[in-house]
C-alpha cells in the first residue's frame, strides 16, 4: 500500500514538474496580417544569432548553424506554419487555401523556398522531409544587409490591395517572397452576396467606394450611391463619394454640387478634413470647365 501510495505521489509531482512554464530560448511568436480580403496566419519560432555564423560555409573552423544546402525548418522547433484563407499565389505558382509548413535549402546566390504540405514534422526536418509532399518549390535570390538582426524574424510588407510580399530577416541576410491575391475575384463574390442578404444603405455605400477607388464600373457605382442615399438619408461622406464618381464621369456640374453638400454637411458636423478636401475638388472641376 505505502508503494502505491509513494508511486501515486511520485506521478503527482513529475507531472507538476513537467507544467512548469519557462523562458524559451527561440520565443514562440505569431503573427496575422490581411492583403485585400485574404488573411494570412504565420507561426514560427525566433532564434537568436547569440555571436554564432548562421548561414554559410563553416568559419574559423567553426561550422554554421544552417550550412549552405542543407534543409531548414525556417525558425526553431517544430516547423514553421502558413495558413492562408483563400487561394493565393506565390511567384507564379498556386496555393490552395490552407496550412504549410516552410522550408528553405540557404545557398550563397539562391536559395530554394519550399511551400510543404506535410505540417506534422518537428526538428530540423533533415530525417521526416520528404520532397513528394511539397506542394512546390520557389527559387529566392538573398540580399545581404548592412543591419544586423539577431532574432529571425518574418513580416508581411508592401501590402496593397493585391499583393504583399513576404520577408525574412536574419543576421545580415534578406529574403523576399511575393505573393499575389485574388481580391477582384473575392471582392465580386462579396459584392454579390451582401447585395443579395438584405442589403443596407451602408452596403451600397460601401461597394460603390469600392468600385469608384477601383477606378471602374462609374455608372453602377453611381446607382449604388444614390441607393445608398434614398436608404441611408444625407451624409457628408456619401454626397463625398458620389462626388468623386460624377467626376469621373465627367459630370463636374453634378461634381460640384454633390461636393458642396457633403462640405455643408462636413462643417455642421466639424470634419474639417472633409471640408477642405472638397473645397480643393471643386475648385479643380471647376477650371476643368473652363
Amino acid at each position: 500500500m505505502k508503494k502505491i501510495i509513494f508511486f501515486t505521489l511520485f506521478l503527482i509531482f513529475t507531472n507538476s514538474y513537467a507544467q512548469v512554464n519557462h523562458p524559451k530560448a527561440s520565443p514562440f511568436s505569431r503573427i496575422e496580417q490581411e492583403v485585400g480580403l485574404s488573411k494570412i496566419t504565420i507561426t514560427y519560432s525566433r532564434p537568436a544569432v547569440r555571436g554564432r555564423q548562421i548561414f554559410g560555409d563553416s568559419l574559423n573552423g567553426q561550422p554554421a548553424l544552417v550550412p549552405y544546402g542543407r534543409i531548414w525548418r525556417v525558425g526553431a522547433n517544430e516547423s514553421t506554419k502558413f495558413n492562408v484563407d483563400s487561394d493565393i499565389e506565390v511567384m507564379g505558382n498556386l496555393l490552395p487555401k490552407g496550412i504549410y509548413a516552410l522550408y528553405a535549402f540557404p545557398q550563397e546566390d539562391a536559395w530554394e523556398v519550399v511551400f510543404h504540405k506535410n505540417i506534422d514534422h518537428w526538428g530540423d526536418g533533415r530525417k521526416a522531409y520528404d520532397s513528394k509532399e511539397d506542394a512546390f518549390r520557389i527559387t529566392i535570390v538573398p540580399e545581404v544587409l548592412a543591419n544586423f538582426q539577431e532574432n529571425f524574424l518574418i513580416m508581411i510588407d508592401d501590402i496593397d490591395y493585391n499583393s504583399a510580399n513576404m520577408v525574412w530577416l536574419w543576421e545580415h541576410t534578406k529574403i523576399t517572397i511575393p505573393i499575389t491575391v485574388d481580391t477582384e475575384t473575392l471582392m465580386q463574390e462579396e459584392i454579390a452576396k451582401q447585395l443579395r442578404e438584405n442589403p443596407t444603405a451602408q452596403t451600397y455605400y460601401e461597394v460603390a467606394r469600392y468600385l469608384q477607388e477601383q477606378g471602374k464600373e462609374y455608372s453602377r457605382a453611381l446607382e449604388y450611391l444614390n441607393k445608398a442615399i434614398e436608404l441611408g438619408g444625407d451624409t457628408y461622406y456619401f454626397y463625398r463619394v458620389k462626388s468623386l464618381i460624377e467626376a469621373a464621369l465627367e459630370d463636374y456640374n453634378g461634381a460640384i454640387g454633390s461636393a458642396q453638400k457633403s462640405m455643408a454637411l462636413a462643417a455642421v458636423e466639424d470634419k474639417d478634413e472633409f471640408v477642405r478636401m472638397n473645397q480643393k475638388n471643386i475648385y479643380l472641376w471647376r477650371k476643368l470647365m473652363d
